[in-house]
């Protein structure tokens, strides 16, 4: 959903929507304001959702600070709150597009006010919460890799908070770019570029070091033409930096972009029994 929180609601005792940017729809969104600044949620009717108070106050202060801001146009709420079954153990999912909205979240993450940044005792809750699906990563590496995205706490009901980097509607990285799988591959890569890797899709330049194993027959073959490392998954957004070395299992995959090829590593599972990994090493 673009743009903040809004929708249509029930004919009835209708609370008017917030914080609609200029990308929302008026028509989907679950989450409305009253004009006494109480948060209700959408199911069937407006509903107060008292059990998660102090969580909807602090959406309220960042959908607030966002909107003083003039940056309404340039982030979305989803997750619970996008589909109104929130309750008091709800994240705060947001989005933020475009180059703009990247440099919008930058600033908001640096309010304190709003959010505090994962710190002393709360980094073994944020490492719990990753680790569930980063397998094999290390506590270190896991905190390093975790502690450039846009996550943190909020500042009363200290829930977790991110926000993830979606691309510009023009940008032209993956225009005509097509992927054919090859197999399966497990190695280690030192990234090379990471300019087009903060925002989803996610795509870094790698140079291989070595192959572990693989699908495919004679894998040393592919390892100089492996030269791209991609995921469409939030996860992988941003957490990679030039000169970084990361242990890598995904697909290998031959990709067309244009007029050109290369051979990559595709971290988006193409089915759902499919999970691939990418952890920075040391």
């Amino acid at each position: 959903m673009n743009g903040l929180v809004g929708g249509a609601g029930p004919e009835q005792s209708q609370p008017e929507p917030y914080g609609v940017g200029a990308r929302g729809a008026a028509d989907g969104g679950a989450v409305w304001r009253s004009p006494d600044g109480r948060l209700f949620k959408r199911t069937g009717g407006p509903e107060l959702l008292e059990e998660a108070e102090l969580l909807s106050k602090d959406l309220l202060a960042l959908i607030d600070h966002i909107t003083d801001a003039g940056h309404a146009d340039l982030f979305g709420v989803t997750g619970s709150f996008l589909v109104g079954c929130f309750n008091t153990r709800s994240d705060i999912d947001l989005l933020c597009y475009g180059t703009a909205g990247y440099d919008a979240a930058r600033r908001l993450f640096k309010a304190k006010c709003l959010i505090r940044p994962y710190a002393g005792d709360d980094l073994m809750r944020l490492y719990l919460r990753r680790a569930k699906y980063m397998e094999g990563s290390g506590f270190d590496a896991l905190i390093r890799q975790e502690q450039r995205k846009f996550q943190g706490l909020t500042a009363t009901a200290e829930a977790h908070i991110n926000c993830e980097p979606l691309r510009d509607d023009d940008d032209p990285a993956f225009v005509r770019m097509t992927a054919k799988e090859i197999g399966d591959v497990i190695l280690l890569a030192r990234v090379t570029d990471h300019a087009q890797g903060l925002a989803t899709p996610a795509l870094y330049g790698v140079e291989v070091t070595t192959i572990l194993s693989a699908t495919v027959d004679e894998p040393d073959r592919f390892a100089r033409r492996i030269t791209h490392l991609r995921s469409y998954l939030g996860a992988y957004t941003g957490t990679f930096r030039a000169g970084d070395t990361v242990h890598v299992a995904g697909k290998l995959v031959h990709l067309y972009h244009g007029d050109h090829s290369c051979f990559g590593v595709e971290l988006t599972p193409w089915n759902t029994g499919t999970s691939y990994l990418a952890n920075l090493t040391g």
